[in-house]
Protein backbone atom coordinates (compact mmCIF):
# COMPACT_ATOMS: atom_id res chain seq x y z
CA UNK A 1 0.00 0.00 0.00
CA UNK A 2 1.68 3.05 -1.38
CA UNK A 3 1.60 6.03 1.18
CA UNK A 4 0.04 9.43 0.60
CA UNK A 5 2.06 12.15 1.86
CA UNK A 6 -0.16 15.31 3.01
CA UNK A 7 -0.31 18.32 5.35
CA UNK A 8 -2.05 17.78 8.81
CA UNK A 9 -4.51 20.41 7.21
CA UNK A 10 -5.07 18.28 4.56
CA UNK A 11 -5.94 15.51 6.43
CA UNK A 12 -8.30 17.64 8.66
CA UNK A 13 -10.13 18.57 5.69
CA UNK A 14 -10.42 15.36 4.21
CA UNK A 15 -11.81 13.20 7.42
CA UNK A 16 -14.44 16.22 7.79
CA UNK A 17 -15.51 15.60 4.07
CA UNK A 18 -15.68 11.67 4.91
CA UNK A 19 -17.62 12.22 8.25
CA UNK A 20 -19.90 14.74 6.84
CA UNK A 21 -20.78 12.75 3.75
CA UNK A 22 -21.04 9.47 6.66
CA UNK A 23 -23.00 11.28 8.66
CA UNK A 24 -24.86 13.69 7.04
CA UNK A 25 -25.37 13.33 3.55
CA UNK A 26 -25.98 9.74 3.33
CA UNK A 27 -29.11 10.75 5.47
CA UNK A 28 -30.11 13.23 2.98
CA UNK A 29 -30.24 10.83 -0.12
CA UNK A 30 -31.93 8.11 1.50
CA UNK A 31 -34.43 10.36 2.27
CA UNK A 32 -35.12 11.61 -1.13
CA UNK A 33 -34.77 8.61 -2.65
CA UNK A 34 -38.00 7.29 -0.18
CA UNK A 35 -39.50 10.42 -0.81
CA UNK A 36 -39.12 9.67 -4.96
CA UNK A 37 -39.58 6.33 -4.83
CA UNK A 38 -43.70 7.28 -2.64
CA UNK A 39 -44.12 8.99 -6.40
CA UNK A 40 -45.13 5.83 -7.86
CA UNK A 41 -43.53 4.26 -10.99
CA UNK A 42 -39.85 3.98 -10.64
CA UNK A 43 -39.15 3.53 -14.20
CA UNK A 44 -40.18 7.11 -15.17
CA UNK A 45 -39.44 8.57 -11.99
CA UNK A 46 -36.48 11.50 -12.58
CA UNK A 47 -36.07 12.23 -9.03
CA UNK A 48 -35.68 8.43 -8.14
CA UNK A 49 -32.67 7.96 -10.98
CA UNK A 50 -30.60 11.47 -9.74
CA UNK A 51 -31.06 10.85 -6.27
CA UNK A 52 -29.49 7.19 -6.96
CA UNK A 53 -26.62 8.65 -9.44
CA UNK A 54 -25.87 11.12 -6.86
CA UNK A 55 -25.92 8.37 -4.16
CA UNK A 56 -23.87 6.27 -6.35
CA UNK A 57 -21.36 9.42 -6.60
CA UNK A 58 -20.87 9.92 -3.03
CA UNK A 59 -20.84 6.34 -2.25
CA UNK A 60 -17.34 6.22 -4.67
CA UNK A 61 -16.64 9.37 -2.48
CA UNK A 62 -16.88 8.23 0.34
CA UNK A 63 -14.59 5.12 -0.81
CA UNK A 64 -11.80 6.96 -2.23
CA UNK A 65 -11.93 8.91 1.04
CA UNK A 66 -11.62 6.19 3.08
CA UNK A 67 -8.95 4.41 0.89
CA UNK A 68 -7.24 8.07 0.85
CA UNK A 69 -7.40 9.07 4.68
CA UNK A 70 -6.42 5.08 5.31
CA UNK A 71 -2.89 5.29 3.50
CA UNK A 72 -2.38 9.11 4.47
CA UNK A 73 1.26 10.15 5.72
CA UNK A 74 0.90 13.49 7.72
CA UNK A 75 3.50 15.13 6.84
CA UNK A 76 4.81 18.55 8.94
CA UNK A 77 7.35 20.20 6.88
CA UNK A 78 8.65 22.32 9.85
CA UNK A 79 10.32 19.54 11.62
CA UNK A 80 12.09 19.07 8.55
CA UNK A 81 15.80 20.74 8.23
CA UNK A 82 15.07 21.85 4.59
CA UNK A 83 18.83 21.85 4.10
CA UNK A 84 18.47 19.13 1.64
CA UNK A 85 15.08 19.19 -0.72
CA UNK A 86 12.09 16.80 1.06
CA UNK A 87 8.23 17.59 1.62
CA UNK A 88 7.16 21.12 1.78
CA UNK A 89 10.85 22.58 0.55
CA UNK A 90 10.41 26.00 -1.20
CA UNK A 91 12.66 25.65 -4.10
CA UNK A 92 14.03 28.44 -6.38
CA UNK A 93 15.51 27.21 -9.25
CA UNK A 94 17.39 29.19 -12.11
CA UNK A 95 17.16 27.84 -15.80
CA UNK A 96 20.62 27.66 -17.37
CA UNK A 97 19.35 28.22 -20.92
CA UNK A 98 17.76 31.74 -20.45
CA UNK A 99 18.50 32.63 -16.94
CA UNK A 100 14.40 32.83 -15.70
CA UNK A 101 13.62 32.04 -12.49
CA UNK A 102 10.65 29.23 -11.51
CA UNK A 103 9.17 28.37 -7.74
CA UNK A 104 8.07 25.48 -6.38
CA UNK A 105 6.95 24.02 -3.41
CA UNK A 106 6.63 20.33 -3.15
CA UNK A 107 3.92 18.87 -1.34
CA UNK A 108 1.16 15.98 -1.30
CA UNK A 109 -0.82 15.28 -4.24
CA UNK A 110 -3.38 16.31 -2.79
CA UNK A 111 -2.41 19.74 -2.48
CA UNK A 112 -1.12 20.40 -5.83
CA UNK A 113 -1.79 23.61 -7.34
CA UNK A 114 0.78 24.06 -10.37
CA UNK A 115 -0.78 27.64 -10.72
CA UNK A 116 0.43 28.45 -7.26
CA UNK A 117 4.00 26.43 -7.86
CA UNK A 118 2.68 24.01 -5.34
CA UNK A 119 3.74 20.55 -7.25
CA UNK A 120 2.76 17.01 -6.41
CA UNK A 121 5.95 15.21 -4.88
CA UNK A 122 5.53 12.46 -6.69
CA UNK A 123 6.09 14.30 -10.20
CA UNK A 124 8.67 13.74 -12.19
CA UNK A 125 9.74 16.67 -11.72
CA UNK A 126 10.08 16.82 -7.81
CA UNK A 127 11.23 13.14 -7.54
CA UNK A 128 14.21 14.80 -9.68
CA UNK A 129 14.77 17.43 -6.67
CA UNK A 130 14.50 15.36 -4.07
CA UNK A 131 17.47 15.15 -2.35
CA UNK A 132 19.50 18.15 -3.82
CA UNK A 133 20.70 20.76 -2.21
CA UNK A 134 21.51 24.72 -3.01
CA UNK A 135 24.19 25.38 -5.54
CA UNK A 136 23.40 21.95 -7.24
CA UNK A 137 22.49 21.65 -10.70
CA UNK A 138 19.78 19.34 -11.87
CA UNK A 139 18.31 17.87 -15.18
CA UNK A 140 15.05 17.57 -15.83
CA UNK A 141 13.00 15.73 -18.47
CA UNK A 142 10.32 18.24 -19.16
CA UNK A 143 7.25 17.94 -21.98
CA UNK A 144 9.25 20.31 -23.84
CA UNK A 145 12.55 18.55 -23.47
CA UNK A 146 15.60 18.73 -21.20
CA UNK A 147 16.22 21.23 -19.25
CA UNK A 148 19.11 21.93 -17.07
CA UNK A 149 18.55 24.17 -13.77
CA UNK A 150 21.02 25.79 -10.71
CA UNK A 151 19.51 25.52 -7.39
CA UNK A 152 19.48 29.21 -6.03
CA UNK A 153 17.62 28.43 -2.94
CA UNK A 154 15.73 25.79 -0.36
CA UNK A 155 13.86 26.80 2.36
CA UNK A 156 10.66 26.17 4.15
CA UNK A 157 7.67 28.73 3.57
CA UNK A 158 4.15 28.44 4.83
CA UNK A 159 2.49 26.81 2.91
CA UNK A 160 -1.22 28.52 2.25
CA UNK A 161 -3.57 25.28 0.62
Amino acid sequence: MQKEPMLKVTFDKLSTELEQLKTVERAKIAKVIDTARELGDLKENAEYHAAKDKQGLMEARILDLTDLIGRAQVIDPTSLSHERISFGSTVKLIDQEDDSEVTYTLVGSQELNPDRGLISISSPMARALLGKEEGDEVEITLPSGKKVFDIESVSYEEIDI
